[in-house]
């Protein structure tokens, strides 16, 4: 496989990525997390954690959950002990990003407890499971390790397909079914491999005046794995 990482733009172009339900697209690597989502209010419990590589779908369904929930957002790095009650005051919330090298780990502790006392939900996106962060505060590593996790995995053939037909009718470009095929089986299995080579594509396919085939993705992808 090959990591594909965007060329130098040439023409800017701003594609904008819809986060409804409708858009999302749906397989195997993360059916049990939008299980989980569209499953709300009837949670394991008022915290979950959702956890995922980069570009694999969790500001998506945080999304999706935050438009059903009324949840507001706010990134792990800017929760404050101080300023907890105003950012539940929805009685929803969503934690981004959240990281052992960033957390004040204060206020999440009293965060998970004040989302229990008053029946409020709180959803924390992460890239690696809380389970394994090295948490200095004993009363929160309790509560991390029993803190339900629901992963995303990678794509498997069918929606990685799925996703790079969207991103090129995202970016309003008509691509052959022989391209598609192509590079599923030639980029990283990821939604952020499919991300970067079609912005990749577009934008040689606009600086040399071609148009977007087979050949051109292959003459990509040797030249960036040189």
């Amino acid at each position: 496989m090959v990591t594909v990482s965007p060329r130098q733009l040439a023409l800017a172009l701003d594609h904008s990525i819809s986060f409804a339900r409708e858009d999302f697209l749906a397989g195997p690597s993360n059916e049990s997390a939008l299980a989980l989502i569209e499953r709300w209010p009837d949670w394991p419990a008022h915290s979950v954690a959702l956890v995922g590589p980069a570009s694999s779908g969790k500001s998506h369904l945080a999304a999706i959950w935050a438009a059903e929930a009324g949840a507001r957002f706010i990134s792990a790095r800017s929760l404050e002990t101080s300023n907890l009650p105003s950012t539940l005051a929805t009685g929803a919330l969503v934690v981004e990003d959240a990281a052992q090298d960033m957390l004040d780990e204060r206020a999440l502790f009293h965060l998970l407890n004040l989302a229990r006392e008053q029946d409020a939900y709180v959803l924390i996106t992460a890239s690696t499971a809380p389970a394994g962060w090295n948490i200095g505060l004993d009363d929160l590593a309790s509560r991390i390790r029993a803190l339900p996790v629901v992963m995303l995995a990678p794509p498997d053939d069918a929606l990685l397909r799925a996703v790079l037909v969207k991103l090129f009718a995202d970016h309003q470009l008509d691509v052959d079914e022989s391209l598609i095929g192509f590079l599923v089986t030639r980029i990283e299995r990821s939604f952020a491999a499919a991300r970067e080579i079609v912005e990749a594509l577009d934008h040689e396919a606009l600086r040399q005046k071609r148009p977007l085939t087979r050949s051109l993705a292959a003459e990509l992808l040797r030249h960036e794995v040189r």
